[in-house]
């Protein structure tokens, strides 16, 4: 089984809330614990501007195909055998604002 890293960048085939019908896209790699399952955040184009939302700046150096957004609100588990393929990893500083972003979130719970 494969583990993946904090800030990894995954495509992974996500189901719909409803049926069994899945949509690749783009995820970020939130926490791996090293089972069957992993916690990421939803990553979009759509340029949605939330306290929760954070621009990834080297969209190109992380592997995606177009600007793209981080939405540390839109969290999922799911299985790893949803992953069709790795894409790339944050750069250091896309990585700082999406750190930053979660410990203000969930630094107090």
């Amino acid at each position: 089984m494969t583990n993946y890293q904090p800030g990894d960048l995954l495509l992974i085939a996500f189901p719909y809330a409803r049926g069994t019908q899945t949509k690749n896209r783009p995820a970020l790699i939130i926490l791996d614990t090293g089972n069957a399952d992993v916690v990421v955040a939803r990553v979009t184009t759509q340029m949605h501007q939330t306290l929760y939302d954070v621009t990834l700046t080297d969209w190109q150096g992380a592997g995606l195909l177009a600007p793209s957004v981080v939405r540390l609100h839109k969290l999922a588990t799911l299985e790893k055998a949803l992953v069709r393929h790795r894409l790339g990893s944050l750069q250091s500083a896309d990585r700082q604002r999406v750190s930053t972003v979660l410990r203000q979130t969930f630094g107090t719970w």
